[in-house]
């Protein structure tokens, strides 16, 4: 059924229910195969990063799935690269809710999910099932209540490594108190040794890719990006959704708690794309997100100086079919 005729249905719902039934509705997709799948028809634009073979450029954010329910459906939809989680050691709650808004008039989201996930374990045995038409990343994180949250994080490396193309190190959530301190350079520092010798696997180092948050500023992403770079990070994810509030809103939501994504994170997430490419000096692949919803901003993305681009958001307002078409488009751009 065409995404237009039944968003309506969608909307009228609670955002968190109606994201648990697409979800639902694409895990079962992918466990029949995924019919119709638009990924066997799209033209093949591989990518090179950080050694991996991406079949193409377009990938999803971590936050849509994330327990690695839906791991082929999601991939064939056209997406080149899934990345599941956050996926955190035990498995945890989240904030209460609510937790998720939707900013209609703005084509934005507010969350504040808090990590809500079934935990790590549970997330890596449906991860491993799945048939894989594509890469798969698996972002982890530190539960709430940790007492170590260096120690979570490489465990969770440690664990995610044998089963993920890549690992993300999700330390820029602004939803669970005091994550962020961990860009800290001394913190990071410390971080990215633990997280880098717990990536060694049967078959070698697994990637490790590291998200960083768009609320830094110059001072702090020269920082971030020359730790990270001297830690042995394989790419940077830039950026995850903001605390600000641009003053255009005018969604009633606007003002809730959280991290917003969606169109009005553009702006910013293309001028922090450029600052983390101008401090970064190309040493590091660069992986773009944030307010992306279409071809023409995917590419300007990629000219900016990303490798690869992800979005999440614009599917709660363009549909499932908004893969496939940037795919497509992309590829017919020179």
């Amino acid at each position: 059924m065409p995404f237009p005729l039944i968003r309506p249905a969608l909307f009228a719902m609670e955002p968190e229910r109606a994201h648990r039934l697409t979800i639902a509705a694409l895990a079962r997709w992918g466990n029949l195969g995924a019919p119709f799948a638009p990924a066997a028809t799209l033209p093949d634009r591989p990518v090179s990063v950080a050694g991996i073979r991406f079949p193409n450029a377009l990938g999803l954010a971590a936050g849509m799935d994330k327990d690695a329910e839906a791991v082929d459906g999601l991939l064939a939809l056209g997406f080149g690269h899934v990345e599941v989680g956050t996926l955190t050691l035990r498995p945890q709650s989240g904030n209460p809710r609510p937790r998720l808004f939707r900013l209609k008039a703005d084509q934005a989201i507010v969350n504040r999910m808090g990590f809500n996930n079934g935990g790590l374990a549970a997330g890596l045995a449906r991860a491993g099932r799945a048939r894989r038409r594509g890469v798969l990343g698996i972002n982890v994180g530190a539960n709430k209540d940790s007492t170590d949250r260096i120690a979570d994080y490489a465990a969770g490396v440690r664990a995610a490594a044998p089963v993920a193309d890549y690992v993300t190190i999700n330390i820029s959530s602004p939803n669970t108190p005091g994550l962020r301190d961990l860009q800290e350079p001394a913190m990071l520092a410390e971080l990215l040794s633990a997280c880098s010798s717990a990536r060694t696997t049967d078959t070698g180092r697994r990637p490790l890719f590291l998200k960083i948050a768009p609320d830094l500023d110059r001072r702090q992403i020269e920082a971030v990006v020359g730790t990270a770079i001297d830690g042995g990070v394989d790419a940077l994810i830039v950026s995850n959704t903001t605390i600000s509030r641009p003053e255009t809103l005018r969604s009633p939501s606007a003002r809730e708690g959280g991290g917003l994504s969606g169109a009005p994170l553009a702006a910013l997430a293309r001028a922090k794309l450029a600052e983390v490419r101008s401090a970064s000096g190309d040493v590091v692949p660069l992986i773009s997100v944030g307010g992306i919803d279409s071809a023409d901003e995917a590419k300007r993305r990629l000219d900016a100086g990303a490798s690869l681009v992800q979005l999440y958001t614009a599917l709660v307002y363009h549909g499932p079919a908004l893969a496939a078409r940037v795919v497509r488009e992309l590829a017919a751009m020179p």
